[in-house]
């Protein structure tokens, strides 16, 4: 597997251009869902995880996303969708556990987690866009195509 390049000057350039494309590199989790443009700029309007509200909105919007990606048979924007799914359940897990987003303390100490942990607000929206995220990444052919695309990394 090769590793997700962050020396790329991703602020010029375009993965819906076809040579772009063949830059892409998965990475592990979420690395790079906030470069890999336009998928970063189309995806990321939608993505919100504050209430459990917004976090039924958004996953199923990137969802409905991921779905015309596949018709498509665009597996960075597929990708992408899954790496904001992702990015959704970490970020909400982050303040469920930590109310101010900072999981160290100045001395660089973790943080205790919050009593609440498992159940606030943000614990919800996790787990909302972790059941959109397993059902994507589980996908047989989202599966099928990631294993292509990592042969040819």
């Amino acid at each position: 597997m090769k590793e997700f390049d962050y020396d790329l000057d991703y602020k010029t350039l375009d993965f819906s251009n076809e040579e772009t494309r063949q830059l892409y590199r998965i990475g592990r989790g979420e690395q790079g869902v906030l470069l890999v443009r336009p998928y970063t700029n189309d995806i990321c309007a939608h993505w919100r995880f504050k209430t459990p509200n917004e976090a039924v909105v958004s996953s199923n919007k990137i969802y409905a996303m991921y779905l015309d990606y596949k018709d498509e048979k665009d597996f960075i924007g597929m990708d992408m969708c899954r790496k904001f799914l992702e990015m959704g359940f970490t970020r909400a897990r982050r303040y469920a556990n930590h109310n101010s987003g900072k999981k160290y303390d100045n001395e660089g100490n973790i943080r205790p987690q919050e009593p609440d942990h498992a159940t606030s607000k943000y614990a919800q929206s996790a787990g909302i866009f972790k059941k959109v995220r397993d059902v994507v990444a589980k996908s047989e052919i989202y599966v099928t195509m990631r294993k292509q695309w990592r042969s040819s990394e």
